[in-house]
């Protein structure tokens, strides 16, 4: 199957059998046309004919009308991206978010493997997330549901992106981490070096990731209380931090995870990295068959 993850930043794509394994796969910067991306990941992976083709893209997106609005690909408002990729490659197309996707992948050969009734939820530039109930993606109504990044962890919070205030991704995600500590003293580029200063003993940047940990638990817990999970996977380039990110969170579970069918609610780094998406469209795609 043609597995295609689309993002803001670049657009992959691979080939993937039916036992999971990633055949090849190659990648191209999103830019300013991101269809041009698309077409030349498509044609250096010289696909041939495929059964089908599983998109995971950064939403919005509507999967009833097969069409996305991704917030940071500004070129593509209500783009009809499964025609356009109907086109390109001549076989059936399955969308979904790229969140589902990469927790499909992790439900399939990653960290979720034997879970019931998941989350995966990527911590990066943004907050996203997606659901697998009963071995199934869910995608609720339109497609978006699992979108965990705006779960209100703060309700006098920061102003959001979505037009809300006080979202996880206010607190959690990369930049706002940076933000935030940016704004009481801390002195740094970027995210790895806030983790950096964390790990020496920093406080300020100590108190950022004790925030965003906080941000992100209280999100899965409100997710698995109306979704009766049993595990939330976590990726994404802001938990590559380990501990910095998983012992709040797992700290506030503790606390706030209090249900008796909460109790077991498990939270575990994801294992397949970057490619996860790949691997949840792939497996997206082979439901189409």
């Amino acid at each position: 199957m043609l597995a295609l993850d689309i993002g803001g930043t670049k657009i992959a794509g691979g080939l993937v059998d039916a036992a999971g394994t990633l055949l090849r796969h190659t990648s191209r910067p999103t830019g300013s046309d991101p269809l041009s991306s698309l077409c030349e990941v498509v044609a250096e992976l010289d696909v041939g004919t495929v059964a089908g083709v599983g998109i995971g893209c950064a939403g919005p997106i509507d999967t009833v009308a097969g069409t996305v609005s991704p917030i940071n690909i500004p070129a593509w408002r209500d783009f009809p991206l499964v025609d356009h990729v109907k086109e390109l490659v001549g076989a059936p197309v399955a969308l979904a978010g790229d969140a589902v996707c990469m927790a499909l992948g992790e439900h399939w050969v990653g960290a979720g493997r034997g879970s019931d009734a998941m989350l995966g939820m990527v911590v990066s530039t943004g907050i996203g997330g997606g659901l697998v109930l009963d071995g199934r993606p869910f995608a609720g109504r339109t497609g978006n549901a699992g979108h965990v990044g705006h779960v209100v962890v703060e309700p006098d919070g920061e102003p959001c992106t979505c037009g809300g205030r006080g979202c996880a991704e206010t607190v959690a995600s990369g930049p706002n981490l940076v933000r935030w500590a940016l704004a009481r003293g801390w002195v740094g580029a970027d995210a790895r070096a806030l983790a950096e200063s964390a790990r020496a003993d920093d406080p300020v940047a100590r108190e950022a990731f004790q925030r965003c940990g906080q941000a992100v638990a209280l999100a899965i817990v409100a997710t698995a209380a109306v979704c009766d999970l049993d595990l939330a996977v976590v990726g994404g380039g802001v938990a590559q931090t380990g501990d910095l990110l998983f012992e709040p969170v797992r700290a506030t579970l503790a606390t706030h995870a209090r249900l008796s069918y909460l109790r077991g609610l498990r939270v575990e780094p994801a294992e397949l990295g970057t490619a996860a998406g790949l691997y949840g469209a792939a497996a997206l795609a082979y439901s189409l068959t």
